[in-house]
């Protein structure tokens, strides 16, 4: 069976959404809650402490950033609605606008995840995922194929998963990709391995 998630090499990011159903969507939403509770399961705080691989975050910020991916979407399901319906050089505008503080965006992405990892810690993390997800999925559930498919651009230079124009449907995809991409990043110690000395 086709995975939704297939390589196109002629992109930057090296991803292409193959249009996922609901089923699909959510059914990563249970992945990554499932994955998310065994990285915290085991792993000692010297663990979650140490810097992860290819990123400035610890293994515990890094989870936090990737929990985030979820509860950016909530904040964005609005907007897309709201854009969709825009003429299409307003909505080219806004995100070229977006696209431009690409800088400034990438340092409160930076801080922003740093900071908010103390407050969703290894203890509290699994929770806000868990509640964030069953609101997306009731949202999604709501959603039908004409809502599914409007689109609006995006600010294409602020994530490797946004492109520069994203069906609703995209955007309910994006924090899976997201999740899944950092989760190659974790620096984690897999609980059946041998302790370095």
């Amino acid at each position: 069976m086709r995975s939704w998630l297939e390589t196109d090499r002629a992109r930057d990011t090296g991803v292409h959404i193959v249009d996922p159903t609901k089923e699909e969507i959510l059914s990563g939403y249970s992945r990554a809650r499932r994955h998310l509770d065994a990285l915290l399961q085991d792993p000692a705080p010297k663990d979650l402490g140490r810097k992860s691989t290819g990123t400035r975050w610890t293994n515990e910020e890094l989870l936090f950033h990737m929990v985030f991916g979820y509860m950016v979407v909530r904040a964005l399901l609005p907007l897309v609605h709201v854009v969709s319906r825009l003429p299409r050089p307003a909505g080219r505008a806004f995100a070229a606008v977006l696209n431009a503080g690409t800088g400034p965006f990438d340092v409160v992405n930076y801080w922003g995840s740093l900071a908010a990892a103390l407050v969703y810690n290894r203890r509290r993390m699994s929770r806000k995922l868990d509640k964030t997800i069953a609101a997306l999925s009731r949202r999604l559930e709501h959603e039908n194929p004409q809502s599914l498919a409007r689109s609006m651009p995006f600010p294409d230079r602020w994530d490797p998963f946004f492109t520069p124009l994203m069906t609703l449907n995209d955007v309910y995809a994006y924090p899976t990709l997201h999740f899944d991409f950092h989760a190659k990043q974790l620096s984690l110690r897999h609980p059946d391995a041998p302790e370095s000395s």
